[in-house]
C-alpha cells in the first residue's frame, strides 16, 4: 500500500534509492545535496544500507563504482562542482560494463548560495553520453531515482539525476511505495569491460557510441517528454524543465490571455538527451522557441544544431530569460512578456493615502527597500576569527620584499572563507578545494616573499594533500596554516573522514620536519604568544605547517546536545 510522506527533494532521493534495492552510498557534503547522504546514513547506523562520506567525490565514486562491479546499486552524492573531482571515474564509468545500478546525484546550485560558480551538471552527463533525469518536483524526485538504477542496469551505463537549490530543500507531499530487494553480489563474467587498457577501452567506446541510438528512444519515449501540441498555437512555443516547468505554469494563464486567448504548445523536457523527435514536432509550424530552464542554457544552445535557421530561438542567450542567477516565477514572467504581479508587500502593507508619508517622510515600502543586506560572515566566537587575527597581526610586522609584493595570503572553500570579509579581510584569494595550497606554492615560486596558504582540516584532507606533498617535495618556502574546527562545518557539522588527533601524524609522514609542524589553540587570549611562532614559521625559507585547534561552536552545541561531554 503506497504511503505518502513529507520530504525535502534530497530525502526524497535518498528514501528513492532505498526503495530501488540501495546496497551502498557514497559523497561528500556539498550544499545542496548534503541532506542526501545523511539520510542515508541516519538509516544505516539504524541497520539499513551502508552509507558513508568520503575524503572526497574522486573516492566516493570510485568506491561506488567498485559496488557496481560487485553487482549491486550504488548511489554517489554530491554538488555540481563536487562533479569537477569526480569527473575522471565519472566519465570513465561510462566505458565500463557497469553491472549494478549506479546512480549520480548531483545537486547545482544556480544562484550561488553557497557555491563559487553556477556550472550545470547537465553538459557532464551530454559530455559522458550518459542518461540524465531532471526531476521538476519531489515527487518525481523520488520516482527518478527509483528509475535511475533501472535505467543504468539496461544500458550498463551511470545515469546521472539533476538536482537544483529549490527541489532538494523544499519539502512536499510523496506518495512512496514498497521497495524492492537489494541485488546478490555477482562479479561480471567479463573482466575486460572493467579495464580501460587502450585495446579495451576503444572497445567499450564504440559500444558506447553503439548504445546511443537506444538511448535515444528511451529519452524521445520517456513519461517526462511532455508534448502538449494538440489544439494549441504552434506558431510561438515553449521548451520548459526542471522547476522551471513550474514557473511557467505559475504563469501560464495569464501568458495565455496577453496572447488573446491562445494556448501555446509546449514540450516539457525531463530526460537526456535531448528528445529531438518531439523538439522538431513542436517547432515545425513555429516562428520563435522560448526556452525556460534552470542552469545554463543546455537545452537553448543545443536547438541551434536541431531546429532551422527559421526558427527565432529565445532564451537565455538573447537575454529573454536571466542568464545568471535562479528561475522564479517573476524572472519567468518577465521573459513571457507579461507585467509584474502586485507585489506581496504591496498586498501585505496598507500603503499611505494619498499625500501623506510615514515618519521619515518615505512610503513604508521604500524604506523597506532601503533595508541593509546582511552579509555572511564568520559565527561570534569562532576560532576561525582568532586564528585570522594572529594571521593578520603577522602580516602586518613581515618585512616587505624590494620592489615586489611581499605577501600572499591564499585561502579555500569553506567557513574560514568569511575571513575575506571586514573585520578580518585576510584572504586574497579563494578558488576551489585544496587550491590555497597549490596557489601557495606558485605565489612563492613566482617570487612572493611570504607565501601563506590557508585551509581548513576537512579541506585539507579533500585535496590538499597532494598539493602539500608536490611543496614537500620541492621545498617550497611556504607556511600552510591548517584551521583544524573538527568538523565539516559549513556544510552542517559533519564528522571529519580522519579525526583532528590524526593529522599530525599524517602530514609527518609526508616527509616534513618535526621542527616546522606547530600544533596552536586557537584562543584570543593566545594571539600575542601565537604571531610570535606564526611569524617565525612564515619567515622560514622551507615548507612550514601550523595548526590552529579548536572545535567548532557549532559543532561542540550539536554534540552536547547529542549527550556528548566537554566544551570548545
Amino acid at each position: 500500500m503506497a504511503d505518502m510522506l513529507a520530504l525535502l527533494g534530497d530525502e526524497a532521493v535518498a528514501l528513492g534509492a532505498l526503495h530501488a534495492g540501495l546496497s551502498a552510498a557514497y559523497g561528500y557534503p556539498g550544499t545542496p545535496s548534503t541532506e542526501i547522504l545523511e539520510y542515508l546514513i541516519a538509516g544505516y547506523e539504524k541497520g539499513g544500507p551502508r552509507a558513508a562520506w568520503a575524503s572526497n567525490e574522486k573516492t566516493a565514486m570510485e568506491a561506488a563504482l567498485g559496488v557496481s562491479f560487485a553487482g549491486r546499486r550504488a548511489l554517489v552524492t554530491m554538488k555540481h562542482v563536487g562533479l569537477n573531482v569526480a569527473a575522471d571515474p565519472f566519465i570513465n564509468g561510462a566505458l565500463l560494463g557497469i553491472k549494478g545500478g549506479l546512480v549520480i546525484a548531483a545537486a547545482d546550485d544556480p544562484g550561488m548560495h553557497s557555491s563559487q560558480n553556477e556550472q550545470d551538471s547537465r553538459f557532464y552527463a551530454a559530455f559522458a553520453q550518459t542518461p540524465c533525469l531532471e526531476p521538476r518536483n519531489q515527487q518525481e524526485a523520488y520516482d527518478m531515482t527509483r528509475e535511475a538504477f533501472d535505467v543504468s542496469e539496461r544500458f550498463h551505463v551511470p545515469v546521472m539525476l539533476r538536482l537544483v537549490t529549490r527541489l532538494s530543500h523544499a519539502r512536499a507531499g510523496v506518495i512512496v511505495s514498497e521497495g524492492r530487494a537489494q541485488n546478490p553480489v555477482s562479479k561480471t563474467e567479463d573482466r575486460t569491460q572493467w579495464m580501460l587498457l587502450p585495446a579495451y577501452a576503444r572497445r567499450n567506446y564504440r559500444s558506447l557510441i553503439e548504445k546511443q541510438r537506444d538511448i535515444q528512444e528511451w529519452s524521445e519515449n520517456h513519461r517526462a517528454a511532455a508534448l502538449e501540441l494538440e489544439g494549441r498555437d504552434a506558431s510561438v512555443v515553449i521548451i520548459t524543465s526542471g522547476i522551471g516547468g513550474n514557473y511557467y505554469e505559475e504563469n501560464r494563464d495569464d501568458f495565455v490571455k496577453s496572447l488573446g486567448g491562445k494556448v501555446p504548445a509546449r514540450l516539457h523536457i525531463g530526460a537526456y538527451p535531448l528528445p529531438e523527435k518531439a523538439i522538431r514536432r513542436l517547432c515545425g509550424d513555429a516562428g520563435k522557441a522560448l526556452v525556460i530552464e534552470e542552469g545554463q542554457p543546455f537545452i537553448e544552445e543545443k536547438l541551434r544544431g536541431i531546429l532551422p535557421q527559421a526558427v527565432r530561438i529565445s532564451g537565455k542567450l538573447d537575454g529573454t530569460i536571466n542568464r545568471t542567477g535562479e528561475l522564479d516565477p517573476d524572472t519567468v514572467r518577465r521573459g513571457l512578456g507579461l507585467p509584474p504581479r502586485p507585489s506581496i508587500l504591496t498586498d501585505g502593507i496598507a500603503a499611505p493615502a494619498s499625500g501623506q508619508t510615514g515618519e521619515a517622510g518615505q512610503d513604508p515600502l521604500q524604506d523597506l527597500a532601503k533595508l541593509p543586506g546582511r552579509p555572511p560572515q564568520l559565527c561570534k566566537g569562532c576560532p576561525h576569527g582568532d586564528s585570522y587575527e594572529t594571521i593578520k597581526r603577522v602580516v602586518s610586522e613581515l618585512d616587505p620584499a624590494e620592489g615586489r609584493p611581499s605577501v600572499a595570503v591564499t585561502s579555500d572553500i569553506g567557513c574560514y572563507s568569511l575571513g575575506a570579509m571586514p573585520p578580518y579581510s585576510v584572504p586574497e584569494s579563494i578558488v576551489c578545494m585544496g587550491a590555497s595550497v597549490s596557489m601557495a606554492k606558485g605565489a612563492a615560486e613566482a617570487g612572493i616573499k611570504y607565501a601563506i596558504g590557508v585551509i581548513g582540516d576537512s579541506t585539507f584532507l579533500h585535496s590538499g594533500i597532494p598539493a602539500l606533498v608536490d611543496a614537500v617535495v620541492s621545498g617550497t618556502p611556504m607556511t600552510l596554516i591548517i584551521l583544524d574546527n573538527s568538523t565539516v562545518a559549513m556544510t552542517g557539522c559533519q564528522e571529519t573522514i580522519l579525526p583532528s588527533s590524526r593529522i599530525r601524524e599524517l602530514i609527518l609522514g609526508l616527509g616534513l620536519e618535526s621542527a616546522h609542524l606547530l600544533e596552536l589553540e586557537a584562543k584570543k587570549q593566545l594571539i600575542e604568544s601565537n604571531a610570535a611562532l606564526l611569524k617565525k614559521e612564515v619567515e622560514y625559507r622551507g615548507v612550514s605547517v601550523v595548526i590552529f585547534r579548536r572545535e567548532c561552536l557549532e559543532a561542540a552545541r550539536k554534540r552536547k546536545k547529542a549527550g556528548g561531554e566537554g566544551s570548545p
